[in-house]
């Protein structure tokens, strides 16, 4: 085809697929999307070839702020509400199961594994009021699971990850613990605080176009995983915390939401009971590293 014009490009470029090489249903299926989604969107808002050539630099600077300490392009996709669309898409609610949501960028894996009861708490901060968390993990049908390991992982007092705070304790409130034979699981934690995500940099950029904030309600992260269970990834809310209604990753569920209560002897401030339930599969997906 050589004259391409405004009206057939779109038909030009994917007619263009598989013409060389053979490519595969699922390829083909996404790049056509992809290419109508993308040419109507330059169609529909009359793109111009600066704005172009500036997405292009702006993507290339998303690009050079990745390391394994910042995942910018995840960073993008949450601030756009795009990993929270993928991870219902991926994860549709059957039943009585628990409701998943974000990874987000923070994780790390290999955490310190950790007995049932043990505290994820390195660094003791002025401000900060400890958590005794404990629930179960049961199946549908309200058994409990024995054996499944749970990552958990939160911010500081001071809003800040370890691995994005110095001043931090290598796998400061990070821990990995697996439920006994009644599917119970318990740690120490602190109550987790809001915090901005990062808002400098292309991800700040984005914001500032939005005309959004950069905050997120104060949760805990957990990753639950037994062989012949679909992996679980999720969050827990805390239920007087400021921006849930307002999320900057669009991540909060009502179900996910737990209120942490003063606790009934001296062992921390505040006590959280929260239980997961697992859809049993044939087998465990595999989690993405990110």
């Amino acid at each position: 085809m050589r004259d391409v014009t405004i009206d057939n490009v779109t038909d030009v470029v994917i007619a263009s697929l598989g013409d060389k090489a053979p490519i595969g249903d699922r390829q083909r299926e996404v790049m056509t999307s992809l290419i109508k989604h993308l040419h109507g969107f330059c169609k529909d808002v009359s793109l111009t070839h600066g704005e172009f050539l500036y997405a292009c630099d702006y993507l290339a600077r998303a690009g050079r702020i990745c390391d394994d300490k910042r995942q910018e392009f995840i960073l993008l996709g949450d601030i756009l509400g795009v990993e929270v669309l993928v991870d219902m898409l991926t994860h549709p609610v059957e039943g009585n199961e628990s409701v998943s949501t974000v990874l987000g960028p923070f994780y790390r894996e290999n955490p310190p594994v950790l007995p049932k009861g043990a505290s994820i708490i390195q660094k003791h901060f002025p401000n900060e009021e400890t958590v005794w968390f404990e629930g179960y993990v049961r199946d549908a049908q309200g058994k409990g699971i024995e054996g499944v390991t749970l990552d958990v992982w939160e911010d500081a007092p001071n809003g800040l990850y370890e691995n994005h705070d110095p001043d931090q304790p290598d796998y400061n409130l990070r821990g990995r613990l697996v439920t006994d034979a009644d599917g119970h699981f318990a740690f120490v934690a602190v109550r987790p605080v809001p915090y901005p995500i990062p808002d400098d940099e292309t991800a700040g950029e984005l914001l500032r176009f939005m005309g959004h904030h950069p905050y997120r309600p104060g949760h805990i992260h957990f990753i639950l995983a037994k062989d012949g269970y679909r992996t679980l990834v999720s969050q827990v809310f805390d239920a007087d915390s400021d921006w849930l209604d307002d999320d900057s990753v669009f991540a909060v569920k009502d179900s996910l939401v737990a209120r942490f209560e003063p606790a009934s002897d001296s062992r921390t401030d505040l006590k959280v009971r929260f239980d997961f339930v697992m859809k049993a599969q044939a087998a465990t997906a595999q989690l993405a590293a990110e």
